[in-house]
């Protein structure tokens, strides 16, 4: 039998306003087509302003962004790609499928990302690409990192899927490397109805086979035409970057979804903001229990797409448990370390050097952290957290 929660870890992020709802009703009745139109064109614009990229290309979910972005790496036999093993599973496998070689990187212990340190342990001639994941929405120092990565001219790849809004140094999340990929899937921040992602890139190089590659490979005629339908309403062609010829996708995102992410810029760093102080109040209204180990990060820096704590003497398990069966709160524990996973087992990389990440997993569990929650159900989550750290002193 399914158990029931009083607090439950909700699989959705947020809630929309009557606003927001009325743009997806006009989007719905007046759209035309109801892909690829001028919604799609007004997100992509409004979110490369955001991000203060020179392009945007909204896609069906951050897994089509990441599928294209390891397609523009161009793997060669032998390369690899360094990923940190403490992420979700569609940060790497869009790369082994385009034929890298992974390599598992370390996080560090108190920013549960990766560093400039971590991933320079993992370089070797082979490497051809670093993917940086913000996890949580916290960004990792990329200054350090975008600085190794030139010194050994390789290609960097932001997951800034959960990462939408934060920033350091003036500069957001994403907008660092060489590609940066977004998710609006329904836990996220921003949400586009469930699924929605997106793409961005700086060189002109990328941007100009994005469109064919993300849709089916659809080129105008190379010659002028005396009539629109002759001999067909448009051709089919193989992206083309560097010489070499590309696959191409069907990864389109709806124009209700666009519409609807149009909107959604307009308070995501207000919703960012929020979600921030929140954070921060329930950190400090359990630090008399040192045994639970937040990242306490009150800037721009973080955006607290989760809350995490890691439990310093070992009592994770009996945490969550009392946590659910006697509070009926539901905290879980997400991103299980890729090398331990079935799937990477049976492709050989089920084995990796990464004491920090194993250390961190063993003893973390993230709360039930929605932007929806009430007052009231947060004061009564901090409420039922301080009596199950009590009873675990004793």
């Amino acid at each position: 039998m399914q158990q029931e929660f009083n607090i439950n870890f909700s699989g959705r992020g947020h809630l929309y306003t009557p606003e927001e709802i009325e743009v997806v009703v006009k989007a719905m009745t007046q759209a035309d087509p109801l892909t690829q139109g001028k919604y799609r064109d007004q997100f992509e614009q409004k979110f490369a302003a955001y991000q203060q990229t020179k392009h945007a290309f909204a896609v069906c979910n951050a897994t089509a962004a990441l599928e294209m972005a390891a397609q523009l790496c161009q793997f060669k036999p032998g390369e690899e790609v360094i990923i940190p093993t403490h992420t979700f599973t569609a940060t790497a496998y869009p790369f082994l499928k385009k034929g890298a070689r992974p390599v598992w990187a370390d996080i560090d212990p108190d920013t549960r990302v990766v560093t400039a340190d971590t991933l320079a342990a993992r370089i070797t001639p082979q490497t051809k690409a670093i993917i940086v994941v913000h996890l949580y929405g916290y960004v990792a120092d990329m200054p350090a990192i975008m600085d190794l990565a030139r010194e050994h001219q390789i290609l960097v790849i932001e997951d800034a899927a959960q990462a939408i809004g934060a920033t350091l140094n003036g500069i957001k999340a994403g907008s660092f490397g060489d590609m940066g990929v977004f998710s609006f899937h329904s836990h996220k921040n921003i949400s586009t109805l469930g699924e929605g992602g997106m793409l961005t890139v700086n060189d002109d190089r990328y941007a100009a086979v994005l469109p064919m590659l993300r849709h089916n490979g659809h080129a105008a005629f190379n010659f002028e035409r005396s009539d629109y339908w002759l001999p067909g309403m448009g051709d089919v062609d193989f992206p083309e970057l560097n010489g070499e010829r590309l696959w191409p996708n069907n990864f389109c995102l709806g124009e209700v979804e666009c519409a609807l992410g149009t909107k959604l810029l307009d308070r995501i760093d207000d919703m960012n903001t929020a979600r921030r102080r929140r954070a921060i109040d329930i950190i400090d209204s359990l630090s008399d229990y040192t045994e639970l180990v937040f990242q306490r990060e009150d800037s721009d820096r973080h955006n607290y797409h989760q809350l995490v704590g890691w439990f310093s003497n070992g009592k994770r398990n009996d945490f969550m448990r009392k946590m659910a069966n006697d509070k009926k709160i539901k905290c879980i524990l997400p991103y299980y370390p890729l090398h331990h996973n079935s799937m990477y087992k049976k492709l050989g990389y089920g084995t990796a050097d990464c004491p920090n990440t194993d250390r961190f997993f063993s003893q973390m569990t993230s709360f039930p952290f929605h932007h929806w929650l009430s007052d009231e159900e947060i004061a009564s989550m901090v409420a039922a957290t301080r009596e199950v750290l009590k009873e675990l002193r004793s």
